[in-house]
């Protein structure tokens, strides 16, 4: 199923050494601009052929000479509409854009989050260097953070950089390190929290460490300093998995639930009482979770360098920490 507007790509013939290959496998080798997931999906949409005969199973099994013909349709418009907003860039090339994320920003439109969001703006912002992510002119996104989270995040322009980044995710190679203030002072002062995280059996709108499926998570976590004789503490969380809610779980499965998480914590308003009204009334209604990706670092799926980048904890947060060193 072709049309005169498709681009075709031919690669060169299988050899030997080739045969016996998954289609699928051996298309993204030869055409490494497209992801597996994008071959794929062109081989179930009709658009794979050989000797004129179309080829409609990505598994089947390429022989010696054969020749294919790969129709890549025009891309499409994305569906959420451009929008302007200012964002912060921390890096930008050809293939990939690092964003430092304000909190209250929604990454991805969403039911109750239409427009307005992170993808919005990355359409107003990167525009026709956006190549697209499986045929469609849209930003890739390789991983996600909460909405009331801040800090930084990468995004994939085409569909290389979206393979090769989420690679990297998918095997837990990227350095991410967050920023947040819990309620206590967690002990040891340094330690890992082990526990799969699924679905809550109580709340299926919470995530929960459980005892049955849900996926593996670790978390390796550092006191870097506590307040108020206790009662708070700035900690640095290092993701070794990349699970919903993950550090918010697992920080609340050891008792230190973050400040102003409104889902998994609660205030301690007992631990606080003692505290300078500004202090203490900072803490108790601090309107969101105390949490900031702090260092982002992966190898660049194109170019093959490591990049890191470091970002300083926003205004809101910090003047909470200048409040409670005050003390």
């Amino acid at each position: 199923m072709t049309d005169p507007a498709d681009t075709l790509l031919t690669p060169d013939a299988v050899t030997t050494d080739e045969a016996g290959s998954r289609l699928d496998k051996w298309l993204s080798a030869r055409l490494p601009d497209l992801s597996r997931t994008r071959i794929k999906g062109l081989i179930d949409d009709s658009r794979v052929s050989a000797a004129g005969q179309t080829i409609t199973d990505a598994s089947a099994r390429v022989k010696p000479g054969q020749c294919f013909v790969v129709a890549i349709p025009p891309e499409r418009p994305a569906d959420p509409l451009p929008q302007a907003m200012d964002l912060s860039v921390a890096y930008e090339d050809d293939d990939l854009i690092v964003i430092d994320k304000p909190p209250g920003l929604v990454v991805h439109p969403a039911p109750g989050s239409p427009d307005h969001t992170l993808v919005n703006a990355l359409l107003a912002h990167c525009g026709e260097s956006l190549s697209g992510i499986g045929g469609v002119k849209r930003p890739g996104i390789v991983h996600r953070i909460d909405k009331d989270t801040s800090g930084l995040l990468v995004v994939a322009k085409n569909d290389r950089a979206h393979h090769g980044l989420a690679e990297q995710f998918s095997v837990h190679s990227l350095e991410r390190a967050y920023r947040a203030l819990v309620w206590g002072v967690p002990m040891p002062a340094q330690g890992e929290i082990h526990g799969n995280i699924g679905r809550s059996p109580q709340d299926r709108k919470k995530m929960a460490i459980v005892s049955h499926g849900g996926k593996p998570a670790l978390t390796r976590y550092r006191v870097l300093r506590s307040f108020a004789g206790g009662a708070v503490s700035l900690v640095e969380c290092r993701l070794a998995t990349g699970r919903t809610h993950q550090i918010r779980v697992h920080m609340t499965s050891i008792g230190h639930p973050l400040v102003g998480d409104q889902t998994y914590g609660r205030a301690r308003s007992a631990k606080v009482k003692h505290l300078p009204d500004q202090a203490r009334l900072a803490l108790l209604e601090f309107p969101r979770q105390a949490l900031h990706a702090s260092v982002l670092g992966f190898i660049h799926p194109n170019s093959g360098v490591m990049l890191k980048f470091e970002s300083q904890i926003p205004d809101d947060f910090n003047e909470l920490v200048s409040l409670l060193e005050a003390i």
